[in-house]
């Protein structure tokens, strides 16, 4: 089994069993999306949509076949999930492509075409360093259309607490991730002390706001990590 094969097989067994709450998560992204349709009334243009960070597009294609889109983008960094996206969402009655890129380049990238109503990310923003990810908000916020939305599902740290304390937490609980086997529990630890860097809760709405963003918490998981925060341009 190929690196690629291994840790996309882990992945989609943490899916599998819930373990990170992506049912109540994409639950809440469903409410959130349908309940801001509804608001814009029949009037308003279909929304152009972005989704930085795909992966494979995991739970949502039930929700983007249906939405009445403009467009949809869909960009990661692993290029070798992009085919697994575009079999994931299947034939749409929009226009859809699937790009290969950086969310942070994404983001600082001049705006192209029309302004974008719908960003959406999903567990890929606590990869970047503190100042990137404020970075990657007021990049953001070039992008976005008026009465757009960033919905940023995501880990956050715990109020007050500091990241070597949270990677603690979380690694106990890895390891009462019983449907993974031992030496998958340890990938997954190894992946997130190496590479997440979940936002304080309080610090990152402060930086929204000084970037021209209103934050909302959508929803807050069980476990003090797991959250969907929906940001509307000032």
């Amino acid at each position: 089994m190929t690196f690629f094969s291994r840790h996309w097989s882990t992945y989609r067994r943490v899916l599998e069993h819930d373990l990170m709450e992506h049912g109540a998560l994409t639950a809440a992204v469903t409410r959130t999306i349908d309940g801001w349709l509804a608001q814009r009334g029949p009037a308003e243009p279909p929304p152009h949509a972005v989704d930085l960070g795909c992966g494979d597009l995991s739970l949502l294609p039930p929700l983007l076949r249906r939405l009445p889109l403009a467009s949809f983008t869909a960009l990661d960094l692993n290029g070798a999930v992009l085919p697994l996206a575009a079999e994931a969402l299947g034939a749409v009655p929009y226009p859809s492509r699937f790009l290969e890129g950086d969310l942070l380049a994404w983001a600082e990238a001049e705006p192209e075409g029309p302004p974008v109503d719908l960003i959406f990310s999903s567990f890929a923003v606590h990869h970047l360093q503190e100042p990137d990810k404020g970075r990657f908000l007021r990049g953001c916020r070039r992008h976005i259309a008026p009465g757009g939305l960033l919905l940023w599902a995501d880990v956050f740290r715990a109020p007050g607490e500091d990241r070597d304390t949270y990677v603690g937490r979380y690694c106990a609980r890895v390891h009462g991730w019983s449907p993974l086997e031992p030496e998958r529990q340890e990938e997954v630890i190894e992946h997130l002390s190496q590479w997440d860097h979940p936002a304080d809760p309080e610090a990152i709405v402060r930086e929204a706001e000084a970037a021209g963003w209103r934050w909302q918490w959508a929803w807050q998981g069980q476990h003090r990590a797991e959250a969907l925060a929906v940001l509307r341009p000032l």
